[in-house]
């Protein structure tokens, strides 16, 4: 009888030891994982309408470029290179300097982006447009750049291009994520 109980306690031993070192190999690969893994903060916009979140990654301003670090606690990498860039391969992200208070980079609305992933024009590559509410607008929260461009055509506020341009890829949209 003793002998039966020591060889099951050796065998509940040997599973226990077992059991231990697979957890340790899991944690082990999910913490090489982990170090192998990057994660990106995201940030809320606009475009078409729907909700979508993007990162910033460069920017042609070195201001906006320490703004944008501060603000996603994140590095967003100064080029000013990205300033050359034609027109014709960058699309547009509007930015509010006045408005409805919220978590947009100068503390208004959401940015509102023209051109998801899909349709004609996308590019990371995104030129800033400051959207400024006139004196005496009730602001109201924009969603798509046919709202932005039907607001200005009634006067209810202007848009002015900044020769700034920051890469904002898209990481999840309506119908897509990376």
């Amino acid at each position: 009888m003793r002998r039966s109980l020591n060889v099951s306690r050796r065998a509940l031993v040997i599973l226990a030891l077992t059991a231990l070192s697979i957890l340790l190999a899991a944690c082990s690969a999910n913490a090489s994982a982990g170090a192998n893994t990057a994660v990106v903060p995201a940030g809320k916009a606009y475009a078409e309408g729907k909700e979508i979140y993007f990162s910033h990654t460069e920017a042609s301003d070195p201001g906006i470029a320490e703004k944008l670090t501060n603000m996603m606690k994140s590095p967003v990498l100064y080029v000013p290179a990205l300033a050359q860039v034609p027109e014709a391969a960058l699309a547009d992200v509007y930015v509010f300097e006045n408005g409805l208070a919220g978590k947009g980079p100068l503390g208004f609305q959401p940015d509102v982006f023209d051109n998801p992933p899909g349709s004609a024009g996308y590019s990371p590559l995104r030129q800033i447009i400051l959207v400024k509410w006139a004196d005496g607008v009730q602001a109201r929260e924009l969603k798509s750049e046919a709202e932005v461009l039907q607001a200005e055509a009634a006067g209810e506020l202007t848009t002015s291009k900044t020769g700034v341009v920051v890469n904002m890829p898209f990481m999840v949209w309506d119908g897509g994520k990376r």
